[in-house]
């Protein structure tokens, strides 16, 4: 799962909440049709951004292989952390 995957997930799932929300969705229905349209919201702005960069968003990563990504990140980040204040 790439960043963007990621966020436009979140995008999809805080677009709903919101639409929820605003609409009162109330039952099955009305709940499935406000989170088809924040999936909609969130698909508009795959294709768009698919659009401008040429690349594909979706990959073939999962969120598992997207959290050893985080981590490294951190350990990373850490490393020069300790690295720094080692130089001192």
């Amino acid at each position: 799962m790439s960043t963007l995957e990621l966020v436009l997930n979140m995008l999809a799932e805080a677009t709903t909440t919101e639409l929820a929300k605003v609409h009162d969705a109330q039952g099955l229905t009305e709940n499935r049709d406000v989170a088809q349209r924040g999936g909609k919201v969130a698909g508009d702005a795959r294709k768009a951004i698919e659009a401008d960069t040429g690349k594909p968003v979706i990959t073939a990563k999962n969120a598992v292989d997207f959290s050893n990504i985080i981590s490294n990140v951190i350990e990373g980040a850490t490393y020069d952390i300790d690295d720094e204040a080692n130089s001192e």
